[in-house]
């Protein structure tokens, strides 16, 4: 099914008071499944995405820091992963999400949890950059500004790490992984904080 689809603003809304899913996880629910709005809600809750952000103000006191080192021995990984209870703490799934999420770190070398964990100066960098890049192309002048724009987008979800394609199914995101594991388990899951060493970097 194809992503460009248009769908129903009406639509959206409708099925985030039905599942308590975020307003771009239901766009994309609905652009997977031809607009429907049963097979949408199905297919948010086989994600672990439905009322999953419900569950994003309750405080998170557990979880594990996991520590990952490659094979070759020159890169480390740190990542702190929290929940509500000791139990999903000490369970197979969770650890075995908590793994997962440090390889990818490993391997994708995110430079941020997030978006709003960007620089300033690194994001007036990158737009200046692309800027002088869109005007070199000889792209037309009305249309610059949005072109930096979806470049912007497109370097944030290289960049974030809950943006990133996670490297074991490059179909989902780091963040609907979690977001998938805090459906299963039915507590607030979040990754906190990472740290990535990589030999002969500077700090």
């Amino acid at each position: 099914m194809t992503n460009t689809m248009k769908i129903d603003p009406k639509d959206i809304a409708q099925l985030r008071k039905r599942t308590g899913a975020g307003m771009m996880d239901c766009k994309k629910a609905l652009e997977e499944n031809g607009g429907d709005m049963n097979k949408a809600a199905e297919w948010l809750r086989a994600k672990g995405i439905s009322k999953a952000e419900k569950r994003e103000g309750r405080e998170v006191k557990e979880g594990r820091i996991e520590i990952y080192q490659h094979h070759n021995g020159k890169v480390g990984v740190m990542v702190e992963v929290n929940c509500e209870t000791d139990f999903v703490a000490r369970g197979e799934e969770f650890i075995a999400m908590c793994r997962d999420v440090a390889m990818h770190i490993a391997s994708a070398a995110p430079l941020a949890l997030s978006a709003d964990q960007i620089p300033a100066e690194t994001l007036e960098r990158e737009r200046r950059i692309y800027t002088e890049q869109v005007a070199a192309e000889g792209k037309p002048e009305a249309i610059r500004a949005k072109i930096v724009d979806g470049k912007i987008k497109k370097y944030l979800s290289e960049v974030c790490l809950l943006d990133q394609p996670f490297v074991k199914d490059d179909k989902q995101t780091v963040g609907e992984l979690v977001k998938a594991m805090s459906g299963k388990t039915g507590e607030n899951i979040q990754v906190k904080r990472f740290a990535r060493f990589q030999l002969g970097e500077s700090a």
